[in-house]
């Protein structure tokens, strides 16, 4: 995990820009959130939630959040960026998502895990993830975890690197095959990006009843130039038509970025 750590140290602004660029992405979790969320005050969890770029919202919207991530950097960036909005993140923590000890049984209404599950690239890791967030959520709590598509890495190069296949056979085997991508001191850090039908098997093989997948870009996915340009009304009328193609079944493994919604069993 240190070169996961060290590149988020190193492109801490990267990230909080990145939900810039992806404005469609950004605006359809937060709906998705908004519609499986228990009412504010709540307590929430955000584990591996970066430079806050969902933690200081939901803290505007009245929500007592817990930041926990693995980046120091991500942390300061966070608290810098809460103080410039007057807010105050209820904790801030340096941590794993492996390991929340710290955290005692039952002791959040809702967890959420929209980074840790695409940098976990052994599945024993992901699964430990999944089920020590869901020992930290009260019965009937919500967890919501993000996945990368296999498909984003094939966009990306298709767009940025069309000699891949080419330059690369080995790397694009791997890919396909395994779903991992080693970091090699340049691009992206160490990530297991995810073929959509396993999502629902690992989350309920976890104890989570699900409730909703939602492929968060819509139809732009690396078609946005023109949708970011929007401002008020035009760009809520794209995100409208988005989140209904996002929530449709059928258009899932279209996208890149898959939000899982599930609930934690209330008997166990």
């Amino acid at each position: 995990m240190k070169r996961v750590e060290r590149y988020y140290d190193n492109n801490t602004l990267r990230e909080w820009q990145r939900l810039e660029r992806h404005r469609t992405e950004y605006a359809l979790t937060l709906r998705a959130l908004a519609r499986h969320l228990p009412p504010a005050p709540a307590r929430i969890a955000d584990i591996g939630g970066g430079p806050g770029r969902y933690a200081i919202p939901l803290t505007q919207q009245g929500y007592t959040v817990t930041l926990l991530d693995l980046s120091a950097g991500n942390l300061a960036f966070a608290q810098d960026k809460a103080a410039e909005t007057g807010v105050t993140l209820a904790e801030v923590v340096c941590g794993n998502a492996l390991d929340l000890s710290q955290f005692a049984d039952e002791s959040f209404d809702a967890v959420l895990l929209l980074g840790p599950l695409y940098h976990l690239v052994v599945k024993d890791q992901r699964r430990s993830a999944v089920r020590e967030s869901l020992r930290i959520v009260k019965p009937g709590g919500m967890l919501a975890a993000a996945f990368i598509n296999r498909l984003a890495v094939v966009r990306w190069a298709a767009s940025e690197d069309p000699m891949w296949p080419i330059e690369k056979p080995d790397e694009v085997e791997r890919l396909m095959t395994t779903g991992v991508n080693e970091d090699q001191g340049a691009g992206f850090t160490d990530a297991y990006f995810c073929h959509p039908d396993e999502i629902i098997p690992l989350m309920e093989s976890c104890g989570l009843q699900t409730v909703e997948m939602v492929g968060c870009e819509g139809a732009v996915s690396r078609l946005e130039t023109h949708i970011n340009a929007l401002e008020g009304d035009a760009f809520e009328a794209w995100a409208d038509l988005n989140e209904r193609i996002a929530r449709d079944p059928t258009l899932l493994p279209s996208a890149e970025h898959l939000l899982y919604i599930g609930r934690k069993h209330s008997l166990r």
